[in-house]
């Protein structure tokens, strides 16, 4: 795919279709890092660690934080 580059008030910018940002996972809003390298722009999202609050709305709000886990019988030498 080609891209033209336009004018957009004082800065120059580039349209990217949905579907290619669908491709690669990038929604509006999304920030990116610009990197440019042998005469290449590259566009990076960054990776980002995700809230506490984003990783127990995976779960419906319910992270079972209740402090005990049943790791199963006994194997070798435990003591419980």
């Amino acid at each position: 795919m080609q891209a033209q580059i336009k004018a957009w008030g004082n800065s120059q910018g580039i349209r990217i279709s949905k579907e290619i940002l669908q491709e690669a996972n990038i929604e509006i809003d999304d920030v990116l890092d610009v990197k440019v390298s042998d005469g290449m722009i590259m566009l990076v999202k960054p990776f980002r660690h995700k809230t506490l609050e984003e990783r127990a709305a995976e779960f419906d709000g319910r992270l079972n934080l209740d402090g005990e886990y049943d790791w199963g019988e006994p194997v070798g030498r435990e003591v419980w």
